[in-house]
């Protein structure tokens, strides 16, 4: 019953400042709704990369052809091989059991071409894992098989984008495709859909966008395209020679990953001098981005746990000022009976009720960080097209993605904060001597 007592006296003495009281809510508020915020940020940021390095495939080992450095080319004459070769494909097939596929592949950009509609694409030959590993659907026909590959078959598969610009008014399958500076056609077989681009790892794994890609067997591919790339520009040509653009191997288990990285590495070891060849473990970058995502969590809490501070800060501030205007109120409790201990309690209680509510309000708030993000995004897009293109791809994509612990421990802090930063005021107040502040005016 006195602790009843004691909440509806320090109520009604919040409300007698109401303005007062509101800008110390706004504090806590502020701060609690920051704490959600920022954390909900960081985490859809964080799922959103480990997202694009889990589509790599934590059990693959990715290696790639890089151009060398010019300086390390300087004294080549003629077309510049380099990169991975065949017989390096063939080597680590036949050296490394664990492995469950092993995936050649070979890129270039092409213009793809179908009576009068050209599209600037990629032209892909693979063989038919390629679909399993890069998580590829087939929306109509089917992928590249084994037997296309084997007999050099002129079928191709066509990205959703690519068939929707060549064939806009009919089924693409069945269809001759041709590349553009070749006369050579390519029966359609297949159409995928839809998939979503992968970001850049470093430098050594450039984004992948298969939204303009074409597929073909990657024996056709060698057989009417070869390994020679020429690059025409005014009055000049630069000629490459390169047989494999990436090989894609799968390993028997995740744990197995990290042994076997190593054991691709000093099989090609030939390729340290030259620069041009990098081995991507999607499995470690994914362990960096867990580690990192602790670190960048901690560090998002740290600056909206500062936000808190402030509002604590606030808190001592209006209460210090709330024992001066009621000094006279203390004497007169004091004086009819009141112990040092009920006028803590009562100024703890004020602090407490502002921490509370400041602390629900902000919880609210910060519930509502998804729904915000994405109408802002829609008004962005729908009053300023041009800012929200210009705008990074993570800012376009992120989504917001709320921490549970984040709610109680933002909530806990917030009444932390006010008992901590009240405490002080109300003890300041217990102290006084009743004589004097019955006699302040």
């Amino acid at each position: 019953m006195l602790w009843l007592r004691t909440w509806r006296l320090g109520t009604k003495s919040l409300l007698l400042h109401p303005l007062r009281s509101l800008l110390t809510v706004l504090g806590i508020l502020i701060g609690v709704a920051s704490v959600i915020w920022l954390l909900a940020i960081g985490e859809g940021i964080s799922r959103e990369a480990q997202r694009q390095i889990e589509g790599l495939g934590a059990d693959n080992i990715i290696v790639r052809s890089i151009k060398p450095p010019r300086e390390a080319t300087a004294n080549v004459r003629g077309p510049i091989p380099y990169g991975l070769k065949r017989a390096e494909f063939d080597k680590l097939v036949e050296t490394i059991p664990t492995l469950k596929k092993a995936v050649p592949i070979r890129e270039m950009r092409r213009q793809i071409r179908n009576g009068g509609r050209l599209v600037d694409g990629r032209l892909v030959g693979c063989t038919p894992d390629y679909a399993e590993i890069t998580r590829l659907e087939i929306d109509r026909g089917h992928f590249i098989s084994d037997a296309e590959v084997r007999e050099r078959q002129p079928h191709c598969v066509l990205a959703a984008r690519v068939a929707e610009r060549l064939f806009p008014y009919e089924d693409p399958i069945g269809r001759r495709v041709y590349l553009a500076e070749h006369t050579d056609y390519y029966v359609v077989v297949g159409v995928l859909k839809e998939r979503n681009a992968t970001a850049a790892i470093g430098g050594s794994l450039e984004a992948q966008d298969f939204s303009n890609d074409m597929y073909i067997p990657i024996s056709t591919c060698r057989q009417r395209i070869g390994d020679i790339v020429v690059t025409r520009g005014s009055g000049s040509f630069e000629g490459e020679i390169l047989e494999l653009n990436q090989i894609t191997l799968r390993v028997n288990g995740v744990q197995n990953v990290p042994r076997i990285a190593e054991l691709v590495k000093d099989s090609l070891r030939d390729h340290d001098k030259k620069q041009d060849v990098a081995i991507v473990v999607p499995y470690e970058l994914l362990e960096q981005a867990r580690t990192t995502r602790l670190m960048f969590m901690v560090f998002m809490g740290l600056i909206a746990a500062i936000s808190l501070l402030v509002g604590g800060i606030g808190i001592m501030n209006i209460m210090l000022a709330t024992v001066t205007e009621r000094t006279r109120e203390i004497g007169i409790r004091r004086a009819l009976g009141a112990r040092r201990r009920d006028i803590v309690q009562q100024f703890l209680v004020e602090t407490i009720a502002l921490s509370v509510v400041g602390g629900l309000t902000g919880v609210l708030i910060g519930l509502l960080c998804p729904v915000v993000i994405e109408q802002t995004r829609s008004v962005i897009t729908a009053y300023w097209p041009q800012v929200m293109q210009d705008l990074p791809a993570v800012v376009k994509s992120v989504t917001p993605s709320i921490v549970p612990a984040s709610i109680p421990l933002a909530f806990g802090i917030s009444v932390a904060v006010g008992v901590v930063f009240g405490l002080y005021p109300a003890m300041r107040a217990a102290q006084m001597d009743p004589i004097e502040a019955l006699r302040h005016e």
